[in-house]
């Protein structure tokens, strides 16, 4: 087994929580590092959610359930979201807003986000998480598919950039 790198995360020292409407400030700072990081993996644009409220934030995380990934003593490591929308079935939910820190990359943080999201929503009774992913984001394709999701055939672009097309996923529970 090769030996971690100088800085490399422990998944087995991943601790994942659930933020509440009072963990705004620290998601809104998650969420606006994701979107420089990775602007053409998000439906959302940094400027959008730079200008969005307090309330906004309070009101997303009210909402959609959001989890952070932290290490002790390390800056926040990945997050992950569910969402329902108004379209979806009752028992049928999306997986968004997922982000692993690039320095946490390729540790497993991603595969603790992805077995907390699929489990919170098999035990709030979903029988589907769909998804939607760059096509050209190889490895996040990998991850997903790590954990059951399949190509369903449909495919769109983001709404800030036409030429980033997006696959869907599923994943039955």
């Amino acid at each position: 087994m090769a030996e971690p790198q100088a800085g490399a995360v422990d998944a087995s020292r991943v601790t994942v929580v659930r933020l509440g409407e009072e963990d705004w400030a620290a998601y809104r700072e998650v969420r606006l590092q994701m979107l420089l990081d990775a602007p053409m993996a998000f439906g959302g644009t940094h400027a959008e959610s730079a200008a969005r409220p307090e309330s906004g934030w309070r009101e997303r995380l009210r909402t959609m359930p959001t989890w952070l990934a932290t290490e002790e003593g390390s800056e926040p490591l990945g997050a992950v979201s569910l969402f329902r929308f108004p379209e979806q079935d009752e028992d049928e939910t999306y997986l968004i807003a997922m982000w692993v820190r690039p320095s946490a990359r390729g540790r497993g943080v991603g595969d603790v986000l992805v077995e907390t999201a699929l489990r919170y929503a098999a035990e709030s009774g979903c029988r589907r998480v769909t998804l939607d992913v760059a096509e050209a984001n190889v490895h996040a394709r990998g991850l997903y598919e790590r954990h059951g999701f399949r190509p369903t055939g449909r495919s769109g672009v983001l709404p800030h950039a036409a030429d980033v097309r997006e696959l869907e996923m599923v994943r039955e529970l």
